[in-house]
Order: C-alpha cells, then sequence, then structure tokens
C-alpha cells in the first residue's frame, strides 16, 4: 500500500502536454492519479506539489466536475469534495452511507435500503460517469464506489456545462480504470489482486491491472478492473451477487489528436429492504412488536394474494382512505376525527395477537424478493489540441440498465432505458499580464429511450408477521409475476439538444469570475400500455383527464454567475447564484403522460451559495466554510422518488489537514434544513398512516391487515420539514501511517434524531457511529482489517418518508468485520 502520492498544483493548460505527464510520472515516487477522467492528465512538471501521507485527500489537484475548467477545489466557487481510492481503502468505505463521515452534506435516507444516489442537501441526488449523467438510479442497484478511483461530491445543482440537473447535487464516479490515461508511458504492467472476506459471508475478489501496449507500431495505454462478490447479509432473505468489469484504453492517433475510451459492466443481483413494518415508538425503543396474522384471501390456493381475489373481499383493496370503510372513504379534517371502530369488514383485522421482541435481522425482504439489474455504460472522447491552446473534444456516452424489482408486501417494477449523449467542447485559453481568461462552447444532444412499468397500488406493509415471515395471507401476486394489473406502464423517448458556453476569467490582481448559460430544447413523448395496466387504474386516469399518450417539447434556460478572489493570508471567499432547469423524470428515467401532457415535465431550481476557502501550509491545510439557499421553482411538478419540489438552507464546514507525512486528519459539519413546498402550499399532504398516527385507536390490530391513509395538515412551514434528515451532523476522521508499513485509521459521525415521516409520529433516536481500521503493508503484500459500527451502536435510517415514513423504518446493522488481503505486481 503506497502512502506517498504525486500531486498537481495549480497550473493551467501547457502546449506540450503529454510531455509534461511523462517528465510528471518520471519525476513522481508513485504514480499520480489524473485529477478529471475527461480532462487531460498531463501538467507542468516544475508546479507540482509532492504531499505524503495525504491519501489524496487534499485539494490540490486540478478537478473539472464542477465547471468544466482546470481549478483546485480552493479555486472553484462552489461546495464540493472528493474521496479517493486512498481514502476509500484506508477507512473501508464500501457504500455510499459510508461518504457521511469525508464530506459534508451528504447524509442520506434510505431508499428501501439500496444505495443508489446520495441524498445531498436533503434531496435526491444524481451520478454522473467521468462527468455525463448517468440514468437515474434512486434504488435500482447501490453504485460501486468501492470501484471507483474518485468520488468528486458536487452540493448543489450541476454547472450549465454539463446539463439538466437535480437541485441538490450530484457524486461524479471516477472509474478505477481512468488511471489509463498516460498509460502508454508505463515502462511494464502492474496490477493488484485483492480478497475481502467479513461478516456476514461476505466474499469479494477484486483484480486490476494497467500498462502499455501496441497494435503494430500503434501503442497505446490500457487498465482493467474486475470484482467479483457473492455475500450474504445481516437481514434475513438479502445476499448480494454482484459482478463489475471496466476498461478503458487511450492512444495518440496523431501528435495532436488523443482517443480514449472505455466503459464498465455492472451485473447486481440482490433485494430491496423495506425494513420494519408496524412501526411504533415503542418497536423503536425496545423492540417491542404488534404480532398477529392476517386473513387469507387466496381463494385459489396459489399461495399469493392475487389483485382479483383482493378486490373479490373488498372492493378497491385493502388501502383504506379517511373514514376507514366507516364513512365512505371521505379525508378526514384531520388525523384525528375520523371514523377508527371496526370495520365493516373484519378482514382487515388481524387473528392471534400479541406483543413480542423484534430482531433486527428480521424485516420485509421476503424469501422470494429480487433486484436484478444489469448496467451497461460505455464512453469515447476524441480529443484534439490545436495551436494557440485550443481544444476541442467530442464526447459520446452511453448508459443503459435492465432492472426487475419484486418485492412480497406488494411492489414491483420493471425499467429496460438506455441514454445517449454526444457533446463538443470547445476550449480556448488566453493568457496575459492581466490575467488568464478560458472559453468553452459546447453543442450537445441526449436521447433517452424508456421502458418502465410498476405495482403500487396494492401495497400492504402489514399483513406480514415479521416474527413468521410470509404466507398466503401477506404473499402478493405481482405484476412482473403475471404481466398484468400494472399501476402504470409507459414507454416512450426524450432528446434534449442544447447549447452551452462558459468562460473563466481569472484576473492577475486575484478576481475569478465564472460565467456560464444553456439553452436545452427537450422534445418528449410517453404512451401507456393500457393492455398491462389495471382496468380501474386506466378509467381512473382518463376520469382524471390523463390521456393514453401525450407528446409535446419545452425549452429552458440555465445560467450561472460566479466569483471568488484570493485575499492575503489564504483566504479565497466567494459567491454564487445559479438557475439550473432539469428533466422530471422518474425511477427508471421515465417521463410520466400526465406530465408531458401538463407541459411540467421539465422545471427549474435556484442556488445562492456564499463562502470562504483556504489551503496554507504548504497546501497540507485546507478548510471550507459555506452557507445557501436553494429550491425547486415550480412546486406543481415533481416526482416524490427523485425529484421533489423543496427549499433547502443550511450551512456546510470542512477540514482536511495532514498534519505531516504520518496524519491526515478530517473533519465536518452540516446544518440542513428542507422544506416540501408543494406540501407548504397546499397545506396538506397525502400519507400512508401508522400506528401512532391512529391516536384515537382502541386496538389498532384491527387495521393491520390493510394499509390506512390519509391527509397530513402542513399548518406551517415547520410542518413541511422533510422528515429522516437530521438538523445537525459531525464527522470527524484521522488515519496515521508509521514509517515501518503498519497503519491505523477511524471516523467518527454524529446524528441528530429525527421524524421517521411527514406527520412526525415516531421520532428515531440520535446516535454516534464509530467505524476503524487497522493495515499492514510488506513487500508486495497489503492486510487491511475494519471493523464498522465498533461500539454496536443501535440506529435506523428512515425509509420514503414522504409516504411510508410513519409505517416503516430500517434498523441498520450492528458491528462487522471485514479483512483484505491483496498482492501487488
Amino acid at each position: 500500500m503506497r502512502i506517498s502520492r504525486c500531486f498537481t498544483g495549480r497550473s493551467r493548460r501547457s502546449a506540450a502536454r503529454s510531455h509534461a505527464l511523462v517528465a510528471g510520472l518520471l519525476g513522481c515516487t508513485a504514480l499520480s492519479t489524473p485529477a478529471f477522467a475527461q480532462e487531460p492528465a498531463e501538467r507542468d512538471p516544475a508546479s507540482e506539489i509532492v504531499v505524503t501521507g495525504s491519501l489524496d485527500a487534499l485539494p490540490v489537484a486540478d478537478v473539472g466536475s464542477v465547471f468544466g475548467f482546470d481549478k483546485t477545489i480552493v479555486e472553484t466557487p462552489r461546495s464540493a469534495s472528493t474521496v479517493s481510492a486512498e481514502q476509500m481503502e484506508r477507512f473501508g468505505i464500501t457504500e455510499i452511507y459510508d461518504l457521511v463521515a469525508q464530506s459534508p452534506g451528504t447524509f442520506t435516507n434510505s431508499f428501501f435500503g439500496v444505495g443508489g444516489a446520495l441524498d445531498i442537501r436533503g434531496t435526491p441526488g444524481e451520478v454522473y460517469f467521468r462527468g455525463v449523467r448517468r440514468l437515474d438510479n434512486p434504488g435500482n442497484y447501490p453504485t460501486p464506489i468501492a470501484a471507483a478511483d474518485r468520488v468528486d461530491i458536487v452540493r448543489g445543482p450541476a454547472s450549465p456545462i454539463y446539463g439538466p440537473s437535480k437541485t441538490g447535487g450530484y457524486i461524479n464516479f471516477v472509474p478505477r480504470s481512468a488511471r489509463a490515461q498516460g498509460g502508454a508511458f508505463m515502462a511494464s504492467p502492474e496490477g493488484k489482486v485483492g480478497l475481502t472476506l467479513g461478516s456476514w459471508n461476505k466474499t469479494d475478489l477484486t483484480a486490476q491491472i494497467r500498462g502499455p501496449g501496441h497494435i503494430g507500431t500503434q501503442e497505446f495505454g490500457y487498465s482493467l478492473y474486475a470484482e467479483v462478490e457473492d455475500s450474504g447479509s445481516y437481514w434475513d432473505n438479502m445476499s448480494t451477487n454482484q459482478t463489475i468489469l471496466q476498461a478503458a484504453f487511450d492512444t495518440d492517433l496523431t501528435p495532436d489528436l488523443r482517443l480514449e475510451f472505455g466503459g464498465m459492466y455492472h451485473r447486481f443481483r440482490g433485494q430491496q429492504n423495506g425494513g420494519w413494518n408496524r412501526l411504533t415508538q415503542d418497536l423503536v425503543d425496545d423492540g417491542t412488536y404488534i404480532t398477529g396474522n392476517a386473513i387469507s384471501l387466496d381463494t385459489d390456493g396459489d399461495g399469493q394474494m392475487s389483485v382479483e381475489e383482493i378486490n373479490a373481499a373488498v372492493p378497491g383493496g385493502l388501502s383504506i382512505f379517511g373514514g376507514f370503510a366507516c364513512g365512505g372513504g371521505v379525508f378526514p379534517d384531520s388525523i384525528t376525527d375520523a371514523c377508527y371502530t371496526s370495520s365493516p369488514n373484519n378482514l382487515l383485522n388481524l387473528q392471534n395477537t400479541g406483543t413480542t421482541t423484534l430482531s433486527r435481522r428480521k424485516t420485509l425482504t421476503g424469501k422470494d424478493d429480487r433486484l436484478d439489474n444489469n448496467a451497461t455504460t460505455l464512453y469515447a472522447d476524441l480529443i484534439w489540441t490545436g495551436p494557440g491552446d485550443i481544444e476541442i473534444k467530442n464526447q459520446a456516452f452511453y448508459d443503459s440498465y435492465e432492472n426487475i424489482n419484486e418485492n412480497a408486501y406488494g411492489f414491483s417494477q420493471l425499467h429496460d432505458s438506455w441514454v445517449f449523449e454526444d457533446k463538443i467542447v470547445v476550449s480556448k485559453t488566453f493568457e496575459s499580464s492581466a490575467g488568464t481568461f478560458a472559453f468553452q462552447l459546447s453543442p450537445s444532444i441526449r436521447y433517452t429511450s424508456f421502458e418502465h412499468g410498476e405495482d403500487f397500488n396494492y401495497e400492504y406493509f402489514h399483513r406480514v408477521d415479521l416474527t413468521q415471515g410470509y404466507d398466503p395471507a401477506s404473499d402478493r401476486l405481482l405484476s412482473t409475476e403475471c404481466d398484468c394489473n400494472y399501476t402504470s406502464y409507459v414507454d416512450g423517448h426524450y432528446t434534449d439538444v442544447a447549447f452551452a458556453a462558459l468562460t473563466d476569467l481569472d484576473f492577475a490582481f486575484g478576481l475569478d469570475v465564472t460565467l456560464g448559460a444553456r439553452y436545452d430544447h427537450v422534445k418528449a413523448k410517453s404512451t401507456s400500455d393500457i393492455g398491462r395496466m389495471e382496468a380501474a387504474q386506466v378509467a381512473a386516469d382518463r376520469d382524471a383527464g390523463v390521456p393514453d399518450s401525450a407528446s409535446g417539447s419545452k425549452g429552458a434556460w440555465s445560467w450561472s454567475a460566479s466569483a471568488n478572489y484570493k485575499l492575503p493570508f489564504g483566504l479565497v471567499p466567494y459567491a454564487t447564484i445559479a438557475r439550473q432547469s432539469v428533466v422530471i423524470a422518474g425511477q427508471g428515467a421515465e417521463i410520466a403522460v400526465s406530465n408531458i401532457a401538463g407541459d411540467t415535465f421539465i422545471t427549474a431550481s435556484k442556488l445562492y451559495e456564499g463562502g470562504i476557502k483556504g489551503s496554507w501550509l504548504d497546501d497540507t491545510l485546507y478548510a471550507a466554510i459555506s452557507v445557501y439557499k436553494q429550491e425547486r421553482t415550480d412546486y406543481n411538478a415533481q416526482s416524490s422518488t427523485v425529484n421533489q419540489a423543496v427549499e433547502t438552507k443550511g450551512l456546510e464546514a470542512e477540514l482536511r489537514w495532514a498534519v505531516d507525512e504520518h496524519l491526515l486528519i478530517t473533519g465536518a459539519y452540516t446544518r440542513t434544513k428542507v422544506y416540501n413546498l408543494t406540501f407548504y402550499e397546499a397545506g396538506s399532504t397525502f400519507s400512508f398512516l401508522g400506528m401512532e398516527d391512529l391516536i384515537n385507536v382502541e386496538d389498532q390490530t384491527l387495521h393491520l391487515g390493510g394499509q390506512p391513509g390519509g391527509l397530513i395538515p402542513i399548518n406551517s412551514k415547520s410542518d413541511s420539514r422533510r422528515a429522516g434528515i437530521p438538523t445537525n451532523l459531525y464527522a470527524l476522521t484521522a488515519t496515521y501511517a508509521f514509517d515501518n508499513g503498519l497503519a491505523f485509521a477511524g471516523s467518527m459521525v454524529a446524528v441528530d434524531s429525527v421524524y421517521s415521516g411527514q406527520s412526525q409520529a415516531v421520532r428515531l433516536p440520535a446516535y454516534t457511529l464509530f467505524d476503524a481500521s487497522a493495515s499492514y503493508s510488506t513487500g508486495p503484500w497489503d492486510l487491511r482489517v475494519v471493523v464498522k459500527n465498533v461500539t454496536n451502536e443501535k440506529y435506523f435510517r428512515a425509509n420514503f418518508t414522504e409516504l411510508f415514513g410513519s409505517t416503516i423504518a430500517l434498523p441498520e446493522r450492528p458491528r462487522s468485520i471485514q479483512a483484505t488481503l491483496s498482492y501487488n505486481f
């Protein structure tokens, strides 16, 4: 394990880029990691900064994932962080939830237990691959960040040069194979093989190799990475089986023309995890669980409840709204005055009820549940560097997934979607005594094709007794199993034709101004497959005025204006104001027919951000603090799962200090308040109701065979606060590496208590989470042992707080251990 790295300083582009890279590589004790996989990795060796013991954690290298210019994070007027592969390895980071300790602003609710994308600034974020936006992934599959060479975390909407994006922010995934850049200059191949074993039968094998190659006289660099995992889980009925393959190649076609291409294939087999059902405060506090069996509706004896069997027993299904089958289904004025006496139809009642203490291992996942996803990502960049430091880059990008998700309690979905984007970026830099002035022009086209079906009208969390598991009374026949009765099934496509311009004016006297603008024209079409949908749902949609098919087009402007100023003593204050357009797409990258028909499929967000950064002690100490306000500008257009109309206010602070060649310390503080503007404007919101919401209920078990629901009053802005996101979050990490190859690392995250749902009925406790690791390197061998949740803290993560937060919550894992043995060659 190398603890000494070579860093690039704050140099601008050089005309002899490839030659500078060669010199830089030869001058370092260890090979350097390119700052951003799309950028030319070459630098002026005279300006390089070597910082040992820092694990590539210091923001001294150029990062183009924020604005697209070769600037360090200190110089970039936005709140952003990077997490290197060295940090991820030392601290044992394997999933996006682990990033909370490394970066402010990144606490993430559970999306049914799958870490697809970070919640950034309290709202669902996005994932970029080498600077290009991937398909939406709220919980389709876990983003394999352990297979990344670096993860950039950008808080707030993306720069206009990167296209429409969500309000909260994004992570930029730089694959390990991105290190192929400059690989043609290596003298010989090098690689690494590693095996990880851990708690709950964790087994993970990785292998990577990179080096030079040639076909005839054509030289090229290559990098290959593979990972195979076959692991169990702490929770019952769960496992992870995945294969990740990465490849990257680069070559100089001519002295001025460079080709970089490659991709990643990710095959994932696992399950979603809804957590605990029948949620009460007693269940959270001491594990007291309401037991009892639902009455079976399985009349044909096939072991499952079909939609037809449910409606034959209780017309309209078991989701009882407002009056709870006592008064005709009218919404009550509040959640306290509805008729909660026994239902005329006792099929909602539980039998053989009681209480017991529930194990955290017992959750909603059934034996036959599955989450299968195949994702393919490809890229090809053609880069021409001309006279006068002009550069023309053509980026072609493809991303796709095939997904099927089945949950026995009554939810299923499928996606078969793909996107292709081609973007040209023309860059030109002028240098004079007045400063350095960089310009970018970028036309682009992005085409997305989607097919998406989902099944949620008969989603009943409470019918299954978790102490016993699913039976014919609680196991539902899913739409993906019969290819019938979907709540929604749409296919279609949309095309985004855009033009962007960006400039960075870096004046010699210390002022740096970045300006950008973009225009997107999006043309979309979406069609419902009514033959696959439930007839009652089709009729309801038509009664609501939703057509079976819709097409339309809409244009949207985005712009940003940022400035920073280099003060004495290394201080750099900055300010940004921006407006960013965003396409309202769902979990499978689909656009709903209703949104196209209503001309609400594209909207925008605004950002106001200010802060101050600094780098001191020869760039070994970095600190930043920022305050911001950002909001979606259209309260009526939203996707409840991936893109909500919210306003967020907050503060983010970060410290990174390589004290010496042995010790690295980082710290972060996050203060976040998120308000759902749609709920606030409407004065109420629909939510499924949990046991603590039914405060007038004498016998809650009368309703656990179905799913109560009603309107939650939103009487003040504080009532519209998004649940599950802590107001205050503190993080601290430290690692010390001895000269003999031994190293230790530890992290701490302290999280405020939060409400689990919008009704604020159940409070999840505050917690402090500690992780620790020890590693030893000798010769080509590395051994690392990581202990997560060292103190065996009992804690919970809220789940889909807007709809289900008061009904379910995820009990997180106890103490676990994993060990990795690696061989370098």
